[in-house]
């Protein structure tokens, strides 16, 4: 199986080499075969925010970078992994810039099935929370998120710390292994089936044939599906289903409302 991790660091020390470890892991545990991108090697632009990717499709996008290569190798992967040093208690620009160039894949997610996980390199605090940002991006690309892990590295590391280091990235190593050979369409929590249906109504009621948006969900059977996969639903969350269904209906349906009587 395919591992493939994205460094958002140009120096190749404690966030790369902290990748590298779990990855080494993995392989110590079955059949890995791995690849570090390290994002600084590749030609990646700021994103302009001029939304042709969202309305019209990111064949469109007029900045021509290395987006689709990295791209590329997500779908060719079977687990991805995202690290990033704390820089100004946020993920590093270079990570920041890789994930605004693939923003339009939130809109059209399409990694079901696929685990990822995060590494985050410190020196003292919010790392936590950058931690959170992950999961958070992880879900909304597709992916089934492993809890990444946030590290010290106070220089000179000592072996106090190595140690720890060597332990959580021991246990991370093992969650993503078990979640990659898997390969399961995880149950959508309460809050994920909601935003499902929150992004399912605003589509179908706001948009029309001509939206990229409205022919992705219509081309993947969403318009009628419980969710963006398969889902064993328990009867709790069908209700709670159609309840946002009804709610999010009267929501953009009452916009919809607004809009056509707005003048010109």
């Amino acid at each position: 199986m395919k591992v493939t991790a994205f460094v958002g660091s140009a120096r190749k020390k404690h966030t790369y080499n902290s990748t590298e470890q779990l990855l080494h892991n993995l392989q110590s545990i079955g059949d890995i075969e791995y690849e570090i991108i390290t994002l600084s090697d590749y030609h990646l632009e700021v994103c302009k925010g001029c939304k042709l990717c969202f309305i019209k499709g990111e064949e469109l996008c007029p900045l021509k970078d290395d987006r689709d290569k990295l791209i590329e190798k997500m779908y060719n992967s079977d687990g991805i992994i995202f690290a990033s040093p704390n820089y100004s208690f946020n993920v590093s620009g270079l990570m920041k810039v890789f994930l605004d160039r693939i923003g339009f894949i939130f809109h059209r997610p399409r990694f079901f099935g696929k685990p990822c996980t995060s590494i985050v390199v410190q020196g003292f605090y919010r790392g936590n929370k950058i931690i959170d940002y992950f999961n958070f991006l992880g879900k909304g690309l597709g992916f089934n998120v492993v809890n990444g892990s946030c590290l010290n590295s106070l220089e000179p590391m000592t072996d106090k710390e190595q140690k720890k280091t060597d332990r959580i990235l021991d246990k991370q190593s093992k969650k993503f292994y078990s979640t990659l050979i898997k390969r399961e369409y995880q149950i959508p929590t309460l809050f994920q089936l909601m935003i499902f249906r929150m992004a399912r109504t605003s589509v179908k009621l706001l948009l029309d044939e001509n939206s990229r948006d409205y022919a992705y969900y219509k081309n993947n059977g969403w318009f009628g599906s419980s969710y963006y996969y398969p889902a064993q639903l328990n009867p709790i969350k069908k209700l709670a289903g159609n309840f946002f269904d009804f709610m999010f209906t009267l929501i953009y349906g009452k916009k919809v409302r607004t809009e056509l009587v707005q003048p010109d």
